[in-house]
């Protein structure tokens, strides 16, 4: 960060520069998503301030800080949902824009799923031409790729079944279903884990990690633990204090960077595999956040697809950050 040494996210572009420079002619694809100089406001409070980063073609990026860091602020930035109070957002090298077909979107807020009798089938489809009430009347095309997806993510036995049926986990399945409709390169999965017991969440990550690589897409996996991604990650985007740090676990994840983004002394501490933020005696991301159990109230969202639509109501407001400086 600020001081000796480049920040995480200095460090990853030389690194990527180095890897591409060293194969000469073959030219690297272009990044699925660019941040330049990026700021970001709700109100009268700063989110993210002059944030410069670049996520590639098949990466997944976990997003992580504190609560009111700007996670979900960042994902409906990228949707063209909250505009740039400075600088330019750009996805495949276009100016974002609502509606994106390139963009899959799972939001934080999916109300009353748990309750719902609609088919697993037919909540799919309803992603496809963005229908909130009633069932879909999908042609045959959109009929394939429902089918399509189903079979990606391995709920093709829940698609007869209803909602009101289904675990948390296997509702989560066919969420990230709906995001996979048409041909997304970026999915921006606004915590997915949230509901769900620590046995679901590893299998949501697990499944995710499939798909992404077997599409070769980029994912932004917002989460309030960094544990249960360990495994699936390649980086991760820490926001915290209006500060963004893209890099790998181990340079971002220490107490220097996330004492910086949590404005006040922070310990990691390393023990049998796992990773613990920690503020004196008390785990941070576990002190924000309290676990709700697989079948408790879901927070679900009504027709939770993705596809760059405007869902209006996403949460924003959660994210009640009181940043000052950037200098990733």
């Amino acid at each position: 960060m600020t001081g000796a040494g480049p920040s995480p996210t200095d460090l990853a572009s030389q690194q990527g520069a180095q890897h591409h420079g060293a194969h000469g002619a073959h030219r690297a694809p272009a990044p699925v998503l660019t941040l330049a100089g990026v700021s970001l406001a709700l109100g009268e409070r700063t989110i993210l301030r002059d944030a410069n980063f670049a996520v590639n073609q098949g990466e997944f990026i976990g997003v992580l800080g504190p609560n009111g860091a700007g996670k979900t602020t960042l994902m409906r930035a990228i949707l063209g949902l909250v505009p740039a109070s400075h600088g330019a957002i750009r996805v495949l090298g276009e100016p974002v824009a609502r509606g994106n077909a390139k963009i899959g979107y799972m939001p934080q807020t999916r109300t009353a799923l748990a309750s719902r009798r609609v088919r697993g089938r037919d909540f799919v489809a309803m992603a496809a031409d963005g229908h909130r009430w009633g069932l879909p009347r999908a042609d045959a095309a959109t009929r394939a790729d429902v089918k399509r997806v189903l079979d990606l993510v391995g709920a093709t036995a829940l698609a007869d079944r209803p909602l009101s049926e289904l675990s948390g986990g296997e509702r989560q399945r066919l969420l990230l279903a709906q995001c996979l409709l048409g041909d997304p390169k970026l999915l921006l999965l606004d915590e997915p884990l949230i509901s769900l017991d620590p046995n679901h969440q590893r299998g949501v990550v697990e499944l995710v990690r499939r798909v992404q690589r077997e599409l070769g897409i980029a994912v932004l996996f917002s989460a309030h633990e960094l544990n249960p991604l360990l495994n699936a990650l390649d980086r991760v985007l820490y926001l915290g204090n209006g500060v963004a740090a893209l890099g790998s676990v181990d340079e971002v994840i220490t107490a220097p960077v996330l004492s910086r983004l949590y404005g006040s002394p922070i310990e990691v501490m390393r023990m049998k595999g796992r990773i613990f933020v920690m503020s004196g005696d008390v785990e941070v991301e576990k002190h924000d956040h309290e676990h709700e159990h697989d079948h408790a109230h879901d927070h679900a969202h009504d027709h939770g697809h993705g596809h760059g639509h405007d869902h209006g109501h996403s949460n924003g407001n959660n994210d009640n950050a009181h940043g000052h400086t950037h200098d990733a």
